[in-house]
């Protein structure tokens, strides 16, 4: 359980995973535990029968995966929101933190439990198009009823910590609520490790603000 919190495994190898068919992703190699693939189908086909068209983009990452979307960033390599990174006079925990805007620690990301993945675009600009609307609009009337939730909500008093709005993300949440309640429980911050930036994780207590930091609709139930 704890490899697949932190993403430390090959999803294409594990009995529990699937592999997307290509009809209904941007490219091959595309993984999700099989329970969340096959509502996933189930969603895709009720959308085009309603002439929306979804495809999935990103679907499950690995640690390295998201480790090396993570340096990219922190190197510079891959701007962020514009920003080289690797020239600004920032310390670790002010690049940390502009990185996460949009983007999760390696070891945090729920990207990493199989049941999350991104539709269509991962740019705020689509969703303002006429058809990225009609799509957002859609999956919002229809996608709680194969099991789907946005994480990643407007800002607000429910959510006031965490990643910028993603009108992209959605989380299969009869598995990914219960791994969330497991993550709280027995991930530690000595666990989240391994990559550059990683020492600021505590500092900036990644697990309550962002781990946590999502939409009451994928945290568990409080009793």
């Amino acid at each position: 359980m704890i490899d697949l919190l932190l993403g430390k495994f090959n999803p294409a190898q594990e009995a529990a995973f699937d592999e997307v068919p290509l009809a209904t992703a941007d490219e091959p190699n595309h993984y999700l535990q099989s329970e969340v693939l096959d509502a996933w189908l189930e969603m895709h086909a009720a959308a085009k029968q309603h002439k929306i068209e979804l495809q999935i983009i990103s679907s499950t990452r690995n640690f390295e995966r998201q480790k090396t979307i993570w340096e990219n960033k922190w190197n510079g390599v891959t701007l962020t929101q514009g920003r080289n990174l690797a020239t600004e006079n920032l310390s670790d925990a002010e690049k940390a933190k502009a990185i996460l805007k949009y983007s999760a620690m390696p070891c945090t990301s729920r990207h990493h439990w199989g049941t999350d993945f991104d539709i269509n675009s991962v740019e705020d600009a689509y969703f303002e198009t006429t058809k990225g609307q009609e799509e957002y609009h859609w999956l919002q009337q229809n996608a709680a009823k194969f099991g789907f939730a946005q994480p990643y909500t407007v800002k607000s008093p429910e959510r006031p910590n965490g990643y910028e709005e993603e009108k992209w993300h959605w989380s299969y949440t009869p598995l990914s609520i219960n791994l969330l309640d497991v993550y709280l429980e027995i991930i530690q911050y000595q666990d989240i490790k391994g990559f550059q930036g990683a020492t600021c994780a505590q500092e900036l207590e990644v697990i309550t603000n962002y781990v946590f930091g999502v939409a009451g609709s994928c945290k568990p139930a409080i009793v």
